[in-house]
């Protein structure tokens, strides 16, 4: 007998979005369900048609068989799809797993509703219970659910059978920039209910203590008229309990709309409520009862509200009628070892480290993500945008007016709404993302706007319309990568009609986020511009073995960490299991490592994000601003730090003022400043007083700075010492230096630099590969002059070095002159290496971690000092990285604190790691690169900036490295 599930053959008819499939609620039915997780006899077989035989292995369930050591590992594409074929049209070799265990149901489940819930399965999935067919379900990233009553015994154990197909019609809307995998990838569990019972529950919580709770009930049938007798009623948890707010055990009789379709609601006025907002995310415990005539309870449902509104007025998105900047982020569900499965404790870690850092916004980029995260999002404090799962990136243009796709938009719009609309996190409803923009959105945006009038509608597709078009589905113009001159013009113009929020504005691959502080002085100063959101939140690497290059799994937890992944381990990205069809490192893009380290770039948004600013300087104060939308300073304490040039640091309580949002005060400094001591620079250490939710006491929030004082005319240094050595070719001799300062304009190219083009026309002008020729080597007195050419397929680049004898060692002064031609290059300075044993950096500039001339303000001028293997940022490809923006001074040192000493003309660009470019151009994995036992050493007059050109806008001119003559001045001294 043919299987009727399979006659349907789902994986490509995209007019059949389920079969038997439950509709979607948002009754949360987790607690005291029975979990079907663990390890099910599994089968992986090479077609869904193909014949189940031979032996069994077993697969963890949640979990995707491309990492549990399948034959199918891994894939990951951007654009394109991992096949040839057109929509709806799926490829004949289509992995296919099949999944069976014994189910035994509870004895004391007789008489009551049975329903199965399958949390996620990529890409369809088809249920059986004891070989009878149940039900059908497309869409990787909802749950669906099945009513088992009829097909199951209590008491008596029974074969489920989940059947998941990988490719299908479907897939080509899942196109997500993102590693392909199969399986169930989120909980199974089997849960009860009364036969009558609450089938949905919707609750609209506003700011002014308006509350509507509207209930559903249905019986098993799927009647819903309320028996004689029953009611409906709710309590709202905590102190408002003992007010008269007559909603405790409201009655039907007194609430009720409407019983013949089983249609409750509740109504109440809340006072002196609690709003939620992402600073303060207020939340009230909400239980709705559904009680039999004797009172007792037959069904319930648990919510933990939060009172608030969202509006777009004008063109600006209130929350409680203020104009909010939206910091935010696109974030995926996945983990290094287990892929798109994530635990509770993966999530809350996510979003912790994200609010540590100063991100309020996150963007489910590009699908429903795990239910437990919105529950996160609403006790942290997030603003969510979340989007349907919905991306047909490859055939965009086909898919969006195909009307055997309109099913699929409006059914996975609808039922992201559905589950997730009583989170008061989710601010915004997203239709999908690159989809193009045609009927099938417009349908999907009716049916939101009909069945949620209180959140916007977002679609970054709809923008090719127009970013003030009034007719279009997208309430917010949100688009993609816009040039910040075009996203300003816009605001300026008159013309604007929506709020602008980017939905992704800064592209987090490898070295990059340049321009972010630039980005955000606009935002904040101009109206109309009110945030948007980087890409994305962590790097996708795969934990792979280098040995046999295969993922490691979940057996491999705790193999990794730091950024770095284990010793015989590596991050894998697109092309490393072996396909030929990938988009390489692209995979690559967030602003946290795969281990959840945080990047530099993180420490940068932390600051641009800062709650409280410095203003200004004057008569011996200063001027603190609370950046905040609804929050008081109350919650935060700090500390100042004074640091002076001349290697002293001050250090003083600091009282913050009690500062409404918006508000300034000036504050008196707990130390004079010290009249000595040169260039002086204030920070304020700012840490929470108390213990978060998200971070203990004593965590720093943030580390705003100013600068009191400039620095001092530098003096001429006194020529003094034995004379310079220099050898034939003019290059210097010192016995700490193993190679001697050349000049360079060559770094190894950033993810930027590659796929911006920079990086190519770098390689053709021959700068990776220049040729010095000695011009002259001239004495003059204790001075040596050397003027070198350094030639390349572009041209000439003339080089002068000049060396001059002074107390304790060498004073060298450079310049070199970059010809017309050489418009836009990635460096020009000098570079040298050291002996071995000098494994400690210690400096006066910024820091401590990594930054770059456009992206520096996340690094505060002080005395910083890190060992030397610290220094370096270990972005999956290897890339230029370790640099350290306006740095005055250096020291290199040993444990016995010998050395060497550079002093700086000005603040210059200077790294210092174990590897010359040409080693981290040279390497695709960190797995293939040597440190060197001594330090490669650059120091830059100029460096080109990051930008994100990846994916986005290049840096800015201020930030090129630009023709003209360049000179610098330093002075090298042992220690």
């Amino acid at each position: 007998m043919t299987d009727p599930l399979l006659a349907l053959r789902p994986w490509e008819a995209p007019e059949v979005t389920s079969w038997g499939r439950l509709p979607m609620n948002a009754v949360d039915r987790r607690s005291g369900a029975l979990s079907l997780d663990g390890d099910w006899r599994f089968r992986l077989l090479p077609t869904p048609e193909a014949t189940v035989h031979g032996t069994w292995s077993t697969a963890h369930v949640p979990g995707a068989w491309t990492m549990q050591d399948t034959d199918d590992l891994p894939q990951y594409t951007n654009v394109r799809m991992p096949y040839a074929e057109f929509p709806p049209r799926s490829p004949a070799a289509n992995p296919t797993g099949v999944y069976e265990r014994h189910v035994g149901v509870p004895a004391d489940w007789a008489g009551r509703r049975i329903v199965l819930h399958v949390g996620a399965a990529e890409s369809v999935l088809l249920v059986h219970v004891d070989g009878r067919p149940v039900g059908i379900s497309k869409d990787s990233h909802l749950a669906a659910e099945f009513d088992l009553t009829d097909v199951v015994r209590p008491g008596e154990p029974s074969v489920v059978r989940l059947t998941v197909v990988k490719w299908s019609d479907a897939t080509h809307i899942e196109d997500q920039d993102q590693w392909w995998h199969g399986g169930i990838t989120r909980s199974v569990l089997l849960y009860t209910t009364d036969p009558l019972h609450l089938a949905d529950v919707t609750v609209r919580a506003r700011r002014d203590g308006d509350l509507r709770v509207d209930c559903l009930v249905r019986d098993a049938a799927g009647d819903g008229a309320l028996p004689e007798g029953w009611y409906v009623t709710g309590d709202l948890d905590g102190d408002l309990l003992a007010q008269d707010t007559e909603f405790d055990r409201l009655n039907a009789e007194d609430e009720r709309v409407s019983d013949f379709l089983g249609e409750v609601r509740i109504r109440a006025v809340v006072p002196g409520v609690r709003t939620w907002s992402a600073e303060q995310p207020e939340l009230y415990g909400l239980t709705v009862r559904l009680h039999r005539a004797d009172g007792t309870v037959a069904d319930s449902s648990y919510h933990r509200i939060g009172f608030r509104d969202v509006d777009i007025v004008g063109r600006d998105l209130l929350v409680n009628g203020e104009r909010v900047f939206i910091r935010g982020v696109n974030r995926h569900d996945f983990h290094p070892l287990t892929g798109r499965t994530v635990s509770y404790d993966d999530m809350r870690a996510d979003l912790v480290l994200l609010k540590r850092f100063g991100f309020n916004a996150i963007r489910t980029s590009h699908y429903p993500n795990d239910p437990s995260l919105y529950d996160l999002a609403d006790e942290l404090g997030f603003y969510v945008v979340d989007e349907a799962d919905i991306e047909s990136h490859d055939h965009a243009h086909e898919i969006a007016d195909d009307p055997r796709y309109l099913n699929a938009f409006v059914d996975r719009v609808s039922r992201m709404v559905l589950r997730d609309r009583n989170h008061p996190s989710v601010i915004v409803w997203s239709l999908g993302n690159e989809s193009d923009y045609g009927a099938n959105h417009d349908a999907a945006a009716g049916w939101v706007r009909r069945h949620d009038p209180t959140r916007p509608i977002q679609y970054e597709g709809a923008a090719k319309r127009g970013w003030a078009d009034p007719d279009v589905a997208s309430d917010i113009a949100c688009p993609m990568y816009a040039p910040l001159e075009d996203c300003l013009a816009h605001a300026l113009s008159g013309q604007q009609t929506k709020p602008l929020i980017q939905c992704e504005y800064s592209h987090a691959m490898g070295n990059s986020n340049g321009t972010l502080a630039d980005h955000w002085a606009a935002i904040e100063s101009t109206p109309g511009l009110q945030g948007g959101f980087i890409w994305e939140f962590r790097d996708h690497g795969i934990l792979q073995r280098v040995s046999d290059g295969r993922p490691v799994g979940r057996a491999g937890a705790g193999l990794y960490g730091n950024g770095v992944a284990a010793p015989g381990h590596r991050w894998a990205y697109g092309g490393d299991f072996g396909e030929t069809v990938h988009d390489g490192a692209f995979v690559a893009d967030g602003i946290v490592f795969p281990d959840r380290t945080p990047k530099p770039a993180m420490y940068e948004h932390r600051e641009i994000a800062a709650p409280v600013r410095i203003r200004s300087f004057r008569h011996e104060g200063v001027v603190l601003a609370n950046h905040q939308h609804f929050r008081g300073l109350d919650w935060l304490t700090g500390t100042w730090e004074l640091a002076l040039a001349d290697g002293r640091t001050l250090t003083g309580p600091a009282a913050l003022p009690d500062l409404r949002p918006g508000e300034t005060a000036a504050v008196p400094l707990p130390f004079a400043v010290p009249a000595d001591g040169g260039e002086a620079w204030l920070t304020l250490r700012v840490t929470t007083a108390e213990d978060q939710a998200w971070a203990p006491a004593g965590t720093e929030v943030c580390a705003p700075q100013i600068r009191l004082r400039a620095a001092d005319t530098p003096r001429e240094p006194v020529v003094s010492g034995p004379a310079v050595e220099v050898d034939a070719e003019g290059l210097l001799r010192h016995p700490l230096l193993t190679a001697a300062p050349t000049l360079t304009l060559w770094r190894a190219p950033t993810d930027n630099d590659e796929l911006g083009g920079m990086a190519t026309r770098w390689r053709a002008w021959g700068l990776d590969q220049m040729v010095r020729e000695v011009v002259s080597v001239r004495r003059d007195g204790e001075r040596v002059t050397v003027e070198s050419e350094h030639a390349c397929a572009l041209g000439v680049v003339r080089h002068r070095q000049q060396f001059t004898p002074v107390e304790g060692g060498v004073r060298v002064e450079e310049s070199a002159e970059l010809p017309e031609e050489f418009h836009d290059v990635a460096r020009i300075g000098s570079v040298f290496e050291t002996v071995a044993g000098l494994d400690l950096l210690e400096w006066f500039g910024q820091g401590p971690w990594e930054s770059y001339p456009d992206r520096a303000a996340g690094a505060p001028v002080g005395h910083h000092a890190l060992p030397v293997d610290d220094l370096f940022t270990p972005y999956l490809r290897p890339q230029e990285s370790g640099g350290r923006h306006g740095v005055r001074r250096f020291t290199l040192s040993s444990p016995d604190a010998t050395g060497l000493a550079v002093e700086l003309d000005e603040p210059r660009q200077v790294s210092v790691t174990r590897y010359r470019a040409e080693d981290l151009t040279a390497a695709a994995h960190h797995d293939e690169l040597t440190p060197r036992t001594g330090c490669v050493v650059h120091i830059d007059a100029a460096h080109r900036g990051l930008g994100t050109a990846s994916c986005g806008p290049d840096t800015f001119p201020a930030y090129l490295v630009t023709p003209g003559v360049h000179r610098w001045n330093w002075t090298l001294r042992m220690v």
